[in-house]
């Protein structure tokens, strides 16, 4: 099992950018894909962007694609999510997930056995 702690969220202008971090801890989170998903207010819980064990493989969602990055760093057990031209639509509670898997990250978030409490990002128009 892995406990992802999420750190990072703000309020930001819209254009700006912010950094999210996720720091795994536990059960060899090395062994685990990990992503991150929001959930904004009435909406269901959306896939981002997620990432590989080894970090080789990346996907995103249409709606960040050029403006997210994520990344991970295995010397520090931590996954961060770089947010660039961020939208009022951003807006949301952003969520890091572990997924025990040594393929690449999956976008449905039942695949997903570990969470985060969340974080909030805010962008205002």
């Amino acid at each position: 099992q892995v406990k992802p702690v999420e750190s990072g969220g703000g309020l930001v202008q819209a254009g700006g950018s912010l950094r999210l971090s996720c720091a795994a801890s536990g059960r060899s989170p090395r062994q685990y894909a990990m992503a991150w998903f929001r959930q904004g207010q009435g909406n269901e819980r959306e896939f981002i962007a997620g990432i590989s064990h080894s970090g080789g493989i990346t996907v995103y969602a249409d709606s960040v694609k050029g403006r997210f990055t994520i990344s991970r760093d295995n010397s520090k057990d931590t996954v961060d999510l770089q947010m660039s031209s961020l939208k009022p639509e951003d807006t949301a509670i952003y969520y890091c997930a572990a997924e025990h898997t040594w393929g690449p990250p999956s976008r449905s978030s039942r695949e997903y056995e570990d969470w985060g409490q969340g974080t909030q990002v805010t962008v205002s128009p």
